[in-house]
């Protein structure tokens, strides 16, 4: 396996900072349990009560669902682990755990789904808009392109082979429209927007601002449909978390040119700003333009954090659905922070240089961690290619700033 030996790299085994309590998103109570409700019934609840025995050796952890282990892994300086022995459960639940509710997201451009689970765990569902074989049509604009289910797959998995860990986890999924979503919605807006199709397949379309009518309605085969289902961040009451808007942001306009696209020397700017004037803000947001750049997606306008950690901290690269939409040209556009500031991680820098060689090809590392995953192929062979080409690019971009 090319990726094991990518992790048992030491490029991969950097020291992490030591987690003080203060490091930890949340600070949880060591005596407070999960118990099944019943015997006869598969839901966890929060048990504080002291006469519920843990088995020999257990801890109140050990009771914990993986969501919240996950949830409760959260620190400062990542969103999981290196080395999550939790990984392969928690994909595996999002994928297979019983859907109890699923009702529409609010806000955004495109219809999303909220799905929870027994044991209260929550995940974001992306429903398949296109093919995999599709490209965006080169006369569209960036706004206006779909989100892809599999490139939400496809960036996770590319955001943990980069090491950076900041994507909340991503795992295809198989839905029955009828039996998990229509069925069981309490959502009464998305419930009449079901029909079936002159083909004779279940369809709905939901409300949101932009793709939400019967021409962009979502079909079964016949009531089958593809998705990716996300694992969900802590609710915002709990975590507060920080929007910000990116200094490279497009306009969002068809005709008007943002700032960086009109000023050389933007980064000067961008440098003397805070946040960006202090810490490592700069060089994770250039960490991300590099992951943008790999995927093809022109759409990062915003960012987040944990507000607890202040400006010490990662960023979250959340919403990549519209990655991965072309495989037959690049964006050279998508890496002006990297070009206009010429500064990047060290450690980035050596990681990216790893990856391009043959015993650690991108492609072939993506490749091998998205044959995993229930809806396999998730990219087609020209979009893995794809990678290997930007890298070199990226690289190329590196080496002028060094040379300059």
């Amino acid at each position: 396996s090319k990726l094991a030996a990518l992790f048992e790299h030491p490029l991969y085994n950097i020291p992490m900072p030591e987690v003080t309590e203060k490091d930890k998103l949340f600070v949880v109570n060591p005596m407070e349990k999960f118990s099944l409700r019943s015997s006869g019934s598969d839901e966890w609840v929060s048990s504080s009560k002291a006469e519920t025995l843990l088995p020999t050796g257990k801890t109140a952890y050990d009771t914990y669902p993986t969501w919240l282990k996950f949830h409760v892994g959260i620190n400062r300086y990542e969103l999981y682990p290196r080395r999550d022995p939790l990984m392969p459960t928690l994909l595996r639940d999002l994928a297979t755990q019983r859907i109890v509710s699923s009702v529409q997201k609010s806000g955004g451009t495109q219809l999303k789904l909220i799905m929870t689970f027994p044991n209260y765990g929550q995940a974001l569902f992306k429903p398949m808009k296109q093919t995999r074989d599709q490209e965006t049509p080169i006369d569209f604009f960036y706004f206006s392109d779909f989100e892809r289910h599999n490139a939400e797959i496809a960036a996770f998995h590319l955001d943990r082979i980069l090491d950076f860990r900041r994507i909340p986890p991503v795992s295809g999924r198989l839905v029955n429209i009828t039996k998990e979503i229509r069925d069981i919605t309490t959502d009464k807006k998305l419930a009449k927007t079901f029909f079936i199709s002159p083909a004779g397949n279940v369809c709905f379309y939901g409300e949101c601002s932009y793709y939400c009518s019967t021409e962009h309605a979502l079909c079964g085969k016949p009531d089958r449909l593809e998705g990716s289902v996300a694992a969900l961040l802590p609710d915002k009451t709990l975590a507060k978390r920080r929007s910000w808007r990116s200094p490279w942001r497009r306009s969002y306009h068809k005709s008007k040119k943002a700032e960086w696209e009109l000023n050389p020397n933007y980064c000067a700017q961008v440098r003397d700003t805070p946040p960006y004037d202090r810490g490592h803000r700069l060089l994770d947001l250039i960490d991300m333009t590099v992951l943008d750049f790999l995927m093809g997606n022109m759409d990062r306008h915003h960012y987040e954090t944990f507000e607890k950690f202040g400006n010490d901290t990662f960023l979250l690269h959340l919403d990549n659905g519209r990655g991965f939409g072309t495989h037959s040209r690049d964006e050279p556009s998508i890496l002006a922070p990297l070009r206009q500031c010429c500064s990047i991680k060290k450690s980035t820098y050596l990681r990216l240089q790893l990856l391009a060689t043959q015993p650690y090809r991108l492609s072939d590392l993506l490749r091998e961690a998205l044959a995993t995953d229930p809806l396999a192929p998730i990219l087609t062979e020209p979009h893995l290619r794809a990678l290997d080409r930007r890298l070199a690019k990226v690289l190329a971009t590196v080496g002028r700033c060094l040379a300059g």
